[in-house]
């Protein structure tokens, strides 16, 4: 029986080694990914960035029409994703069930999640762009809202059916409708982890470039026109990276270390808000 023991406890040792090996790699390329955004971002972090719009070559500028165009396009996608997953969510977890229509409505809300985004872009390309006949920041919304809905399905589906069928009892009991139910019971005591559903998803969109790149493209100037090209971080960042020009490596530096810390922003909330939930 100490041989059997023994024998397990050195294996458990060995796999939790090999687990804390592995955490520690990824770590440490996150920590050298982070150490190396801040030590090419803070440079190019100041006042001028926020007030100046992206400039000419050899010239001082700032990156505030895309700041501007990039939340105007986020917030738009998620303003259109969010109203249509939070119903569909609510449909699979309170209505369909595991009836067919919600079998298949998974199936492909799976497929959409687990699609490339650039596959997005070009969808919204082809559908609106193209008949368009130019880019828009309206073109660069829709196509963040079709990743944005997945996201917000899955998460409010899932969070949703951790609402214990006993506070559904009751309410039917004491002759609450359905809506009122889901409206009053279901989505009130679940309400944090639906919103942290909703920031996961704005940190999945707001680093996304490739289906900019297809939609809302980029603009040198300041605009809040969405039905033109619109300025946006990813585009600048990709355009400022690729050039020779040492000026707008910086910038690009300075854009990608506001995209990580918006990003990192919102899963610390997220965070926060799953653990009230609990």
């Amino acid at each position: 029986m100490n041989r059997i023991y023994r024998k397990r406890l050195w294996q458990n040792r060995i796999y939790l080694g090999i687990a804390c090996c592995m955490m520690a790699f990824g770590l440490f390329w996150l920590a050298w990914i982070f150490h190396t955004l801040l030590a090419n971002g803070l440079s190019g972090i100041s006042t001028q960035l926020f007030t100046l719009d992206t400039p000419p070559p050899g010239m001082e500028g700032g990156l505030r029409n895309a700041i501007t165009g990039s939340l105007m396009i986020t917030l738009s996608g998620l303003a259109i994703g969010t109203p249509v997953g939070l119903m569909c969510g609510i449909y699979l977890a309170e209505f369909g069930r595991n009836g067919r229509l919600a079998q298949a409505v998974r199936f492909m809300n799976d497929i959409l999640l687990s699609a490339p985004s650039i596959v997005i872009g070009l969808f919204v390309y082809e559908l609106v762009v193209i008949n368009q006949g130019h880019f828009s920041g309206w073109a660069g919304a829709l196509a963040l809202a079709l990743l944005v809905v997945p996201v917000v399905v899955r998460t409010t589906e899932n969070i949703l059916r951790l609402v214990p069928d006993s506070l559904r009892e009751a309410a039917f009991a004491l002759g609450a409708p359905k809506w009122k139910l889901v409206l009053a019971v279901t989505l009130k005591s679940a309400k944090a982890g639906v919103l942290t559903g909703i920031l996961l998803a704005f940190a999945r969109i707001t680093g996304e470039t490739a289906p900019l790149l297809f939609t809302a493209m980029n603009n040198q100037f300041f605009s809040t026109d969405m039905n033109r090209p619109i300025a946006n971080l990813p585009n600048v960042i990709y355009q400022f990276a690729m050039s020779p020009y040492d000026d707008w490596h910086a910038l690009a530096w300075a854009a990608a270390l506001l995209i990580a810390a918006a990003v990192l922003a919102a899963n610390i909330l997220a965070r926060y808000l799953g653990k009230t939930a609990k």
